[in-house]
C-alpha cells in the first residue's frame, strides 16, 4: 500500500510538473520537476506520502525502462561503427574521469582518498534525456551528439563497477585490482550477451505472434513493456549488468520495429506512443525524487558547515569532469575547441547518478551518515550544475533552431489555412445536412477554434440524438476522406517551402493520418 501510495503521488506530480512545463516551454521540465519535489519534502503531509528511498526498486521500475526505450532510438548498426570510440568513451575516459575527480576532491576539499573515489564514480555516467532537455531548441554539432548519446548508452556499468571497487577500497583499505577488472568483464559482457539473447528470443516470439491467427496487440504491448523489467531482474540475479542487457535489448527492438514498420504498423506505432509516455513520465519522477531528498537531507543541516563542504565537493567533481572531458576530445577524439567544449558540458548527469548516489542508503551505518550525506548532496550540486551551466552557456555558443513561441504562431496560421481548404472542399459536395454540420463542426474543432463553453453545448446537445444511418456514416466518412485529402496536398505543398519549419509541419501531417485513421473505425452501434 505504501509503495501505491508513492508512486500515485509521484506520478500526479510529474504530470503535473509536464503541465507547467507546456506553459514555460523555456524552462526545461527537469527543473520545474526539481522544484516541485523539493515543495513536495517542505510540505510535511505530501512528504509522508513517499516512501523512504529503495534503490533496487527505482533502478529496476524507472532507470531499466528509461535506458531500454533510450537504447530503441538509437541503431544497433551506428553502435557496431563505432565501438571503439565507445570503449574509449566508458572505459578510458571514465577512468580518467574518476582519477582526476577523486584525488582533486582528497586534496582541494580533505575528503579520504577512498570516500573521494566514491564520489568520484557515481559521478561518471551521464544522462541522454536530461541532455536532450537542456539543448532543445539548439543544434548540436552531429558527431558529437552521437558521442554523447553513445556514451550515455553504455558508461553506467563502468560508473557501477568503479563504486563497488572504491566500496570495496573504503571498508578493506586496498584497491583489488585483478577483482575489480574481472568483475568489469564479466558483468560488462555477462550483460550484453544476455540482453542479446533474451531480446533475440523475445523477438522471434513477437513475430511469431504477428504471423499467426494468435496476435492480440494487447498481449504485444504487455509483453513490449515488461521486456526491460523481466530482463533487468533477470540480469541482476545472474550478477551481470542490467543496465547494459536493457540497452542491448532496446538496440534489438530498434532494429525489430524498422523491420516491422508495415507488417505491425499499429503496435510500432503504439510501442513509439508507450516510449514517449514512460520516458517522459519517469523522467520527470527522477528530478522529483532528486528535490525531494535535497530537502529530506539537508533539513536542519543548512546552517552548518556541512553546507559548504557540499557545494564545495560538488564544484571540484563537476569541474574536474569538465577538464577530463575537454581534453579527451580535444586530444583523442580530435575534436575542434567549440566541439570540445560542447562535449565537456553535454556531459549531463541524471538518473542513474542519482540511483547510484541513492543505492548508497543500505550502506549509510558503514559509510557513516556524515560521509552519507556528503556523498548524497555533492553529486546533488553535480546533477544541478551538470544541467544549468550548458542551458546558460549553450544558449550563446551553438545556433538556435525555430523557437516554439515562433513556430507555434506559424503552425496556427498552416492549420487554419488547412482547414479552410477542407471546408471548401466539404461545402461543396453533396450532403445530407446533419452530416455536412457534424463534418464541419469537427474540422473546426482541429482548427482549435471552437470554444470550450460552445463545446460543452455541442455535447450536451447531442446526447439525445440518434445516430447516423449507415448510408449517413458512409457519406460522413467520404466527406472527412476528402477533407483529409486536402488537407495532406497542402501541407505537402507548404512543407517544401517552409523547411525550418519541416519538423513542426510533419507533425502537423501526422496528426491528420491519425484523425483518418479513427474515421476508418467503424463506429459502434
Amino acid at each position: 500500500m505504501e509503495l501505491m501510495i508513492s508512486t500515485f503521488t509521484l506520478a500526479i506530480a510529474a504530470a503535473i510538473s509536464i503541465i507547467i512545463a507546456q506553459a514555460i516551454d523555456k524552462v526545461s521540465v527537469n527543473y520545474i520537476s526539481m522544484i516541485i519535489g523539493i515543495i513536495i519534502g517542505l510540505i510535511p503531509f505530501l512528504n509522508q506520502q513517499i516512501a523512504s528511498f529503495d534503490s533496487e526498486i527505482f533502478m529496476e521500475l524507472i532507470v531499466a525502462p528509461l535506458l531500454f526505450f533510450e537504447g530503441q532510438k538509437t541503431r544497433i548498426h551506428n553502435v557496431g561503427r563505432r565501438i571503439k570510440e565507445i570503449i574509449g568513451l566508458t572505459i578510458i575516459m571514465v577512468l580518467l574521469a574518476l582519477i582526476v575527480s577523486g584525488f582533486s576532491i582528497h586534496l582541494l576539499a580533505d575528503v579520504s582518498l577512498p570516500l573521494a573515489f566514491i564520489i568520484g564514480s557515481i559521478s561518471t555516467p551521464t544522462d541522454a534525456t536530461a541532455s536532450e532537455a537542456v539543448t532543445n531548441g539548439l543544434r548540436m554539432p552531429r558527431r558529437v551528439t552521437s558521442a554523447l548519446k553513445a556514451e550515455s548508452l553504455f558508461n553506467d556499468a563502468s560508473g557501477i563497477i568503479l563504486l563497488n571497487m572504491s566500496l570495496l577500497w573504503f571498508a578493506n583499505g586496498y584497491i583489488n585490482y585483478g577483482q575489480t577488472i574481472q568483475d568489469f568483464c564479466i558483468s560488462s559482457i555477462g550483460g550484453a550477451i544476455l540482453g542479446f539473447a533474451v531480446a533475440w528470443v523475445i523477438i522471434i516470439f513477437r513475430q511469431t505472434l504477428v504471423r499467426s491467427r494468435f496476435n492480440s496487440l494487447n498481449a504485444q504491448n504487455l509483453i513490449y513493456i515488461l521486456t526491460p523489467l523481466a530482463l533487468y531482474a533477470l540480469a541482476e540475479h545472474l550478477h551481470v549488468s542490467g543496465i547494459i542487457a536493457v540497452v542491448v535489448a532496446g538496440l534489438l527492438h530498434n532494429a525489430e520495429s524498422q523491420q516491422s514498420l508495415l507488417l505491425n504498423s499499429r503496435q510500432v506505432h503504439m510501442s513509439q506512443d508507450l516510449q514517449n509516455l514512460i520516458s517522459d513520465i519517469f523522467n520527470s519522477m527522477v528530478f522529483i525524487i532528486l528535490g525531494l531528498m535535497m530537502v529530506r537531507i539537508s533539513r536542519n543541516k543548512l546552517f552548518n558547515g556541512d553546507l559548504a563542504k557540499w557545494i564545495i565537493v560538488g564544484i571540484i567533481v563537476y569541474l574536474a569532469n569538465l577538464l577530463v572531458r575537454y581534453l579527451y576530445g580535444r586530444l583523442i577524439i580530435r575534436y575542434d575547441r567549440r566541439e570540445s567544449i560542447v562535449f565537456s558540458l553535454g556531459g549531463i548527469h541524471g538518473a542513474v547518478t542519482l540511483a547510484l548516489a541513492l543505492a548508497l542508503t543500505i550502506s549509510v551505518d558503514f559509510l557513516g551518515s556524515q560521509s552519507y550525506n556528503l556523498v548524497i548532496m555533492s553529486e546533488a550540486v553535480l546533477i544541478i550544475l551538470s544541467m544549468l551551466v550548458p542551458t546558460i552557456v549553450f544558449q550563446f555558443i551553438l545556433p538556435h533552431n525555430v523557437s516554439d513561441e515562433e513556430a507555434h504562431i506559424v503552425m496556427d496560421k498552416i492549420r487554419s489555412e488547412m482547414v479552410k481548404r477542407a471546408l471548401v472542399a466539404v461545402h461543396k459536395m453533396y450532403l445530407p445536412q446533419r452530416v455536412k454540420r457534424h463534418v464541419i463542426y469537427t474540422l473546426l474543432n482541429q482548427k482549435r477554434v471552437v470554444k470550450t463553453r460552445e463545446y460543452i453545448r455541442v455535447l450536451l446537445k447531442t446526447i439525445d440524438q440518434p445516430n447516423l444511418s449507415k448510408s449517413e456514416q458512409y457519406l460522413q466518412r467520404l466527406a472527412f476522406f476528402r477533407a483529409f485529402a486536402i488537407e495532406r496536398e497542402y501541407l505537402e505543398m507548404i512543407g517544401q517551402k517552409e523547411g525550418k519549419y519541416r519538423t513542426y509541419i510533419l507533425n502537423l501531417y501526422n496528426d491528420v493520418l491519425l484523425a483518418e485513421s479513427l474515421i476508418i473505425e467503424p463506429e459502434d452501434e
